[in-house]
């Protein structure tokens, strides 16, 4: 029997006390407000009750809530800065950590999938979990042939949990929706659910695992764990210390989240460059600090883990991307325009101005402007702000440009990532990166400049 809370009843009588719950405090602010207090004392007071209970709930079920969850804590940096406090304690916890399975239930399992004499293939396994995370926990041991190797589990009925979370939680988008201004949880949440049967599948995480790990072998800026040994529900890899992301954003100096920036942004353009594939779930978590970078141990690499949620994209990055980015830095709102709709980011049954899209679209691009950008939650919030006020032009316009499914999983990623470069306040050469790495971004007669100079 597992341990992971999963019997439907169960599950969706935690999840269903979250409405219940956010209607339970709507009531006290209303009380407040009678006695007098003002109604911003009571707006921030009323977010900082519901993200306590929204993300204890979630840690506490793993599963697709806490997944969800992790989901959300990247764009924290959007939250207003007199709520950020509260809810940056809260998620921090979701990307590290969830209470940990039993050690008999990971017992079972390792004597499920790898035989009975499962502890001769280590010469040590510690059976405190390093970090727990949705849909598994990690643990510390030491390889038969002396690596250190870290054994990630999957929580007995995982698959039915994500399941049945993420089914539940789409009919509370609704409720859930502003707690992050400006984004709409519905597709999210979809998008998770289609992601499920790939994550659970610890073969397939494995293979991109190694694809990557092969791919940055020896490179001086992005470290991968090999793949060690994998099997249904257990996938081994080697072991990375390093310091975590989520302690680089809370206490890192200038340098090491500038470098973190830097690195973060190469990874998610070289990445599917040079991999055919897209690491899909870029939360803090997933990345730590080594020492070691090209320039001597005072350096630093960028160590990058869980693969259990990619992209395929054979070509790289799409390259329209790269064409309509170049374009709308060039001031080419008709060009951009057509090829929005080429793409189907506009519907046929849209006509809208070309120059307010391109007036749409220049301040979300200005990272890409200039020669290196200071990403802060400050700018964050102000995009997030003029997208989702409904007396913007902003606002308005962006109702009615559609995102194909081809792009969800890139947009989302794309977003996620400069969320964490601005909790991470780091001044990024992002431009140098899109130049390097971007299909279409450069200008062909630039690239045929290039070419022609190196044959020479």
């Amino acid at each position: 029997m597992s341990d992971l809370p999963r019997k439907a009843v169960t599950r969706t009588a935690k999840l269903a006390a979250l409405p219940l719950g956010f209607a339970g405090r709507a009531t006290w602010g209303l009380g407040k407000r009678i006695v007098g207090e003002s109604a911003e004392i009571v707006g921030r007071e009323l977010q900082q009750r519901t993200a306590e209970q929204l993300f204890k709930v979630l840690g506490e079920l793993k599963g697709g809530a806490m997944k969800f969850g992790q989901a959300l804590s990247v764009f924290e940096s959007a939250l207003p800065e007199e709520v950020a406090g509260p809810y940056r304690a809260a998620l921090t916890k979701l990307q590290d950590a969830a209470p940990p399975m039993p050690t008999r239930t990971v017992h079972a399992v390792l004597s499920e999938r790898l035989g009975e004499d499962w502890h001769d293939l280590f010469l040590e396994f510690e059976d405190k979990p390093s970090a727990a995370a949705s849909i598994g926990q990690v643990h510390r041991g030491v390889w038969q042939d002396g690596r250190e190797v870290a054994v990630k589990v999957q929580y007995p009925g995982a698959g039915e949990a994500l399941l049945s979370d993420l089914n539940q939680l789409s009919r509370f988008a609704r409720l859930l929706g502003p707690l992050i201004p400006g984004m709409d949880i519905k597709p999210l949440i979809a998008e998770l659910r289609d992601r499920v049967s790939e994550e659970l599948d610890y073969d397939l995480e494995a293979q991109a695992q190694q694809a990557h790990a092969e791919e940055f072998t020896d490179d001086p800026d992005v470290v991968v764990p090999e793949v060690v040994h994998q099997c249904e529900q257990v996938l081994i890899t080697e072991w990375m210390d390093g310091i975590p992301m989520s302690e680089i954003i809370s206490e890192g100096t200038q340098d090491q989240r500038d470098r973190a920036g830097q690195l973060l942004a190469r990874f998610l353009f070289s990445g599917p460059a040079r991999t055919g594939l897209l690491h899909a779930d870029p939360h803090p978590g997933n990345f730590r600090l080594l020492p070691g970078g090209p320039n001597g141990e005072d350096d630093w690499r960028l160590g990058v883990l869980d693969f259990g949620t990619v992209d395929r994209l054979p070509g790289g990055l799409p390259t329209p991307i790269g064409h309509s980015l170049r374009m709308t830095l060039d001031g080419e709102a008709d060009a951009v325009y057509e090829l929005l709709c080429t793409e189907g980011f506009v519907k046929d049954s849209i006509d809208l101005d070309p120059d307010a899209v391109l007036d749409y679209l220049l301040p979300i691009i200005e990272p890409a402007r200039v020669d290196e950008f200071t990403f802060t939650r400050g700018w964050m919030r102000s995009q997030a702000a003029r997208v989702a006020d409904p007396r913007s032009p902003a606002y308005q316009l962006g109702k009615q440009l559609n995102l194909p499914p081809a792009y969800l999983l890139i947009h989302r990623v794309t977003l996620s990532t400069i969320g964490v470069l601005c909790q991470l306040g780091a001044t990024v050469r992002l431009r140098e990166e899109l130049e390097e790495w971007l299909p279409g971004f450069m200008p062909e007669e630039i690239l045929d400049e290039e070419d022609s100079a190196a044959e020479a």
